[in-house]
Protein backbone atom coordinates (compact mmCIF):
# COMPACT_ATOMS: atom_id res chain seq x y z
CA UNK A 1 0.00 0.00 0.00
CA UNK A 2 2.85 2.42 0.75
CA UNK A 3 3.72 2.67 -2.94
CA UNK A 4 0.40 4.51 -3.39
CA UNK A 5 0.87 7.01 -0.54
CA UNK A 6 2.03 9.84 -2.83
CA UNK A 7 -1.02 9.27 -5.04
CA UNK A 8 -3.41 9.23 -2.09
CA UNK A 9 -1.96 12.35 -0.47
CA UNK A 10 -2.45 14.20 -3.76
CA UNK A 11 -6.19 13.40 -3.91
CA UNK A 12 -8.82 15.88 -2.63
CA UNK A 13 -10.06 13.34 -0.07
CA UNK A 14 -6.72 13.29 1.76
CA UNK A 15 -5.84 16.99 1.43
CA UNK A 16 -4.20 18.25 4.60
CA UNK A 17 -3.35 14.75 5.85
CA UNK A 18 0.31 14.30 6.74
CA UNK A 19 2.34 11.32 5.50
CA UNK A 20 2.81 10.25 9.12
CA UNK A 21 -0.95 10.11 9.70
CA UNK A 22 -1.84 8.28 6.49
CA UNK A 23 -0.95 4.73 7.54
CA UNK A 24 -2.83 4.77 10.88
CA UNK A 25 -5.70 6.61 9.18
CA UNK A 26 -6.13 3.89 6.55
CA UNK A 27 -6.12 1.28 9.30
CA UNK A 28 -8.76 3.25 11.22
CA UNK A 29 -10.94 3.45 8.10
CA UNK A 30 -10.81 -0.30 7.50
CA UNK A 31 -9.03 0.17 4.18
CA UNK A 32 -8.77 -2.83 1.86
CA UNK A 33 -7.58 -3.19 -1.73
CA UNK A 34 -9.16 -5.23 -4.51
CA UNK A 35 -8.25 -5.98 -8.11
CA UNK A 36 -10.95 -6.01 -10.79
CA UNK A 37 -10.37 -7.20 -14.36
CA UNK A 38 -11.40 -5.08 -17.34
CA UNK A 39 -15.13 -5.36 -18.05
CA UNK A 40 -15.98 -6.96 -14.70
CA UNK A 41 -18.34 -5.29 -12.22
CA UNK A 42 -16.90 -3.36 -9.31
CA UNK A 43 -20.38 -3.33 -7.79
CA UNK A 44 -23.89 -3.99 -9.11
CA UNK A 45 -27.24 -2.33 -8.59
CA UNK A 46 -28.70 -3.82 -5.42
CA UNK A 47 -25.34 -4.46 -3.75
CA UNK A 48 -24.85 -3.11 -0.23
CA UNK A 49 -23.86 0.56 -0.15
CA UNK A 50 -21.74 2.33 2.46
CA UNK A 51 -18.29 2.14 0.91
CA UNK A 52 -16.08 4.72 -0.78
CA UNK A 53 -13.73 3.69 -3.56
CA UNK A 54 -10.47 5.28 -4.69
CA UNK A 55 -8.94 4.26 -8.02
CA UNK A 56 -5.28 3.31 -7.55
CA UNK A 57 -4.85 1.86 -11.05
CA UNK A 58 -7.13 1.74 -14.09
CA UNK A 59 -10.52 3.44 -14.31
CA UNK A 60 -14.14 2.84 -13.29
CA UNK A 61 -17.42 3.89 -14.90
CA UNK A 62 -20.58 4.30 -12.84
CA UNK A 63 -23.64 3.56 -14.98
CA UNK A 64 -27.40 3.46 -14.67
CA UNK A 65 -29.20 0.74 -16.62
CA UNK A 66 -32.88 0.63 -17.53
CA UNK A 67 -35.12 -2.45 -17.85
CA UNK A 68 -33.88 -3.12 -21.39
CA UNK A 69 -30.20 -2.81 -20.52
CA UNK A 70 -29.67 0.65 -22.00
CA UNK A 71 -26.85 2.45 -20.21
CA UNK A 72 -26.35 6.02 -19.12
CA UNK A 73 -22.88 6.84 -17.82
CA UNK A 74 -23.10 8.92 -14.65
CA UNK A 75 -19.42 9.18 -13.76
CA UNK A 76 -15.96 8.11 -14.87
CA UNK A 77 -13.27 7.77 -12.20
CA UNK A 78 -9.61 7.54 -13.18
CA UNK A 79 -6.44 7.05 -11.15
CA UNK A 80 -6.59 9.06 -7.94
CA UNK A 81 -10.34 9.76 -8.14
CA UNK A 82 -13.24 8.61 -5.96
CA UNK A 83 -16.43 6.75 -6.78
CA UNK A 84 -19.60 5.76 -4.85
CA UNK A 85 -19.01 8.45 -2.22
CA UNK A 86 -22.38 10.20 -2.73
CA UNK A 87 -24.33 6.97 -2.20
CA UNK A 88 -22.32 6.14 0.90
CA UNK A 89 -22.87 9.58 2.43
CA UNK A 90 -26.60 9.39 1.62
CA UNK A 91 -26.79 6.34 3.92
CA UNK A 92 -28.87 4.31 1.48
CA UNK A 93 -28.95 0.54 1.99
CA UNK A 94 -28.28 -0.63 -1.56
CA UNK A 95 -26.65 0.79 -4.66
CA UNK A 96 -29.07 2.26 -7.25
CA UNK A 97 -26.40 2.05 -9.97
CA UNK A 98 -23.61 -0.25 -11.12
CA UNK A 99 -19.88 0.25 -11.58
CA UNK A 100 -17.58 -1.50 -14.08
CA UNK A 101 -13.84 -1.62 -14.62
CA UNK A 102 -13.00 0.11 -17.90
CA UNK A 103 -9.46 -1.22 -17.59
CA UNK A 104 -7.79 -3.63 -15.19
CA UNK A 105 -8.12 -1.90 -11.81
CA UNK A 106 -6.68 -1.83 -8.36
CA UNK A 107 -9.04 -0.09 -5.96
CA UNK A 108 -8.87 1.14 -2.39
CA UNK A 109 -12.11 0.54 -0.48
CA UNK A 110 -12.92 2.59 2.62
CA UNK A 111 -15.76 2.43 5.13
CA UNK A 112 -17.88 5.58 4.96
CA UNK A 113 -19.32 4.93 8.42
CA UNK A 114 -15.84 4.80 9.94
CA UNK A 115 -14.87 7.94 8.06
CA UNK A 116 -17.82 9.99 9.28
CA UNK A 117 -17.92 8.64 12.84
CA UNK A 118 -15.32 9.62 15.42
CA UNK A 119 -13.56 6.47 16.52
CA UNK A 120 -12.65 5.45 20.08
CA UNK A 121 -9.14 6.81 19.51
CA UNK A 122 -10.57 10.25 18.63
CA UNK A 123 -8.20 10.53 15.65
CA UNK A 124 -7.52 14.16 14.79
CA UNK A 125 -7.78 13.58 11.05
CA UNK A 126 -11.52 12.83 11.14
CA UNK A 127 -12.57 16.50 11.05
CA UNK A 128 -10.27 17.12 8.08
CA UNK A 129 -11.64 14.07 6.26
CA UNK A 130 -15.24 15.20 6.74
CA UNK A 131 -14.39 18.65 5.32
CA UNK A 132 -12.60 17.04 2.39
CA UNK A 133 -15.52 14.72 1.70
CA UNK A 134 -17.94 17.66 1.61
CA UNK A 135 -15.73 19.33 -1.00
CA UNK A 136 -15.56 16.15 -3.08
CA UNK A 137 -19.33 15.63 -3.04
CA UNK A 138 -19.92 19.31 -3.90
CA UNK A 139 -17.56 19.05 -6.89
CA UNK A 140 -19.29 15.89 -8.08
CA UNK A 141 -22.62 17.75 -7.93
CA UNK A 142 -21.14 20.47 -10.15
CA UNK A 143 -19.97 17.78 -12.58
CA UNK A 144 -23.48 16.32 -12.62
CA UNK A 145 -24.88 19.75 -13.40
CA UNK A 146 -22.54 19.89 -16.39
CA UNK A 147 -23.86 16.54 -17.62
CA UNK A 148 -27.45 17.79 -17.28
CA UNK A 149 -26.51 20.89 -19.27
CA UNK A 150 -25.00 18.79 -22.06
CA UNK A 151 -27.98 16.46 -22.23
CA UNK A 152 -30.48 19.34 -22.17
CA UNK A 153 -29.25 20.56 -25.55
CA UNK A 154 -31.80 19.86 -28.28
CA UNK A 155 -29.72 18.14 -30.95
CA UNK A 156 -26.92 15.59 -30.99
CA UNK A 157 -24.63 18.19 -32.54
CA UNK A 158 -25.38 20.70 -29.79
CA UNK A 159 -24.80 18.08 -27.08
CA UNK A 160 -21.47 17.12 -28.64
CA UNK A 161 -20.25 20.68 -29.03
CA UNK A 162 -21.33 21.66 -25.50
CA UNK A 163 -19.35 18.74 -24.11
CA UNK A 164 -16.26 19.27 -26.29
CA UNK A 165 -16.16 23.01 -25.64
CA UNK A 166 -16.32 22.35 -21.90
CA UNK A 167 -13.40 19.90 -22.18
CA UNK A 168 -11.35 22.50 -24.06
CA UNK A 169 -12.16 25.09 -21.40
CA UNK A 170 -11.25 22.71 -18.58
CA UNK A 171 -7.87 21.86 -20.12
CA UNK A 172 -7.18 25.39 -21.34
CA UNK A 173 -6.36 24.08 -24.80
CA UNK A 174 -8.19 23.32 -28.07
CA UNK A 175 -6.39 19.96 -28.05
CA UNK A 176 -7.46 17.45 -25.41
CA UNK A 177 -8.21 13.80 -24.72
CA UNK A 178 -11.60 12.68 -23.41
CA UNK A 179 -12.02 9.69 -21.03
CA UNK A 180 -14.55 7.93 -23.29
CA UNK A 181 -14.55 5.75 -26.37
CA UNK A 182 -17.32 6.33 -28.92
CA UNK A 183 -19.93 4.10 -27.27
CA UNK A 184 -19.20 5.47 -23.81
CA UNK A 185 -19.43 9.06 -25.08
CA UNK A 186 -22.81 8.28 -26.65
CA UNK A 187 -23.98 6.71 -23.39
CA UNK A 188 -22.76 9.72 -21.41
CA UNK A 189 -24.56 12.21 -23.65
CA UNK A 190 -27.68 10.06 -24.01
CA UNK A 191 -27.56 9.80 -27.82
CA UNK A 192 -27.40 7.04 -30.41
CA UNK A 193 -23.83 6.09 -31.30
CA UNK A 194 -24.52 6.02 -35.05
CA UNK A 195 -26.12 9.48 -34.98
CA UNK A 196 -23.24 10.85 -32.91
CA UNK A 197 -20.63 9.36 -35.23
CA UNK A 198 -22.41 10.91 -38.20
CA UNK A 199 -22.38 14.33 -36.51
CA UNK A 200 -18.69 14.00 -35.70
CA UNK A 201 -17.96 13.26 -39.35
CA UNK A 202 -19.97 16.31 -40.43
CA UNK A 203 -18.17 18.56 -37.94
CA UNK A 204 -14.80 17.26 -39.16
CA UNK A 205 -15.77 17.77 -42.81
CA UNK A 206 -16.92 21.30 -42.01
CA UNK A 207 -13.52 22.07 -40.52
CA UNK A 208 -14.81 22.66 -36.99
CA UNK A 209 -12.75 19.93 -35.38
CA UNK A 210 -10.39 17.04 -35.94
CA UNK A 211 -10.15 13.85 -33.96
CA UNK A 212 -8.43 10.49 -33.71
CA UNK A 213 -9.86 8.04 -31.23
CA UNK A 214 -10.33 9.91 -27.96
CA UNK A 215 -8.06 12.81 -28.98
CA UNK A 216 -9.81 15.96 -30.20
CA UNK A 217 -8.68 19.26 -31.66
CA UNK A 218 -11.15 22.12 -31.94
CA UNK A 219 -10.20 24.11 -35.05
CA UNK A 220 -12.70 26.95 -34.81
CA UNK A 221 -16.12 27.65 -33.29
Amino acid sequence: MREYFDLLLATPLFAGITPEDLAPMLHCLGATTVRISKGDPVFLEGDAAGFIGVVLEGSVQVVQEDFYGNRSILAHAVKGELFAEAFACAEIDTMPVSGYAVRDCKLLILSCQKMLTVCSSACLFHNQLVKNMLRVVAQKNLNLNDKIRFMSQKTTKEKLMAYLLEQAKATGSPEFTIPFDRQALADYLGVERSAMSAELSKLKKAGLLDFKGSQFHLLRT
